[in-house]
């Protein structure tokens, strides 16, 4: 199992926090240091609309001009996005065997996830 995000993130904080109280093993991809890949994103984008993959409620959104807000159109002007402005990504991505299991985090839907 993978989590995507940015350490200091707070919203990846409390996800990594969850996950390491309940024992769940992880490796932790950081978007910051690593990066991501066009091939990940597009495997994403497979299982999720872009338009939810996008933080467009985050300041990184925000901060765009309008040009390049109105730019992002389909999948393949998201994934641009993304690889420039890896902040842009809504987080954290928890991911396992290539599928993601969720977007974001909330405690009831993490142990929701986990119950099983």
């Amino acid at each position: 199992m993978k989590l995507y995000g940015i350490p200091n993130c707070n919203t990846v904080k409390k996800a990594r926090h969850w996950l390491d109280e309940h024992g769940v093993t992880y490796e932790f991809h950081d978007f910051k240091k690593s990066g991501i890949s066009a091939d990940t994103l597009g495997q994403w984008l497979s299982q999720i609309e872009w338009e939810k993959l996008v933080n467009r409620a985050g300041m990184t959104w925000r901060g765009l001009s309008d040009a390049e807000k109105s730019a992002v159109t389909d999948n393949a002007s998201a994934i641009q996005l993304m690889q420039e402005k890896t902040s842009v990504i809504k987080r954290p991505v928890l991911v396992k065997d290539g599928q993601i299991l969720h977007l974001g985090f909330t405690e009831a839907a993490y142990e929701e996830l986990f119950s099983a």
